[in-house]
């Protein structure tokens, strides 16, 4: 048989005989489809977030190298900004703690000179008995 004169479904095979035989199908009776040439290929676009990250990344990689520069380079700046401002706070706590003590030394002259001096004698008989006092102004 020729093979145009072969029913769709049939296949002509060779035994392991050597023998020529037809035989039906169970795959596909037309032969595989000869693969397609890739063609030109088509830009795709750049998805949004993909052209954000990367305008994002160099900026933000730069400004933590800007920082870290200028942190390097205010370092001893700080360190001695923090010693005077300790400074200034030792400077008024010892400041006001020697007002409070001048202060607290010349109201009590003041009013050591201006104050009478009292006296008072209390007596008072029995357990749960009436006390009486006396007052003298000196």
């Amino acid at each position: 048989m020729r093979t145009e004169e072969i029913p769709p479904g049939v296949q002509e095979v060779i035994l392991p005989s050597g023998e020529r035989a037809l035989a039906y199908s169970t795959g596909p009776t037309n032969p595989p489809p000869e693969p397609v040439a890739p063609g030109v290929p088509v830009a795709q676009p750049i998805p949004a977030w993909a052209k954000t990250t990367a305008l994002l990344a160099p900026t933000v990689g730069g400004g933590i190298g800007m920082a870290a520069v200028g942190l390097s380079t205010a370092a001893p700046g700080l360190i001695a900004m923090s010693h005077a401002l300790w400074s200034a706070v030792a400077l008024i706590a010892t400041g006001s703690a020697a007002a409070a003590i001048l202060i607290g030394r010349v109201r009590a002259r003041i009013t050591a000179a201006q104050r009478p001096h009292i006296t008072q004698h209390i007596t008072a008989t029995g357990f749960f008995g009436r006390a009486n006092g006396t007052i003298n102004h000196h």
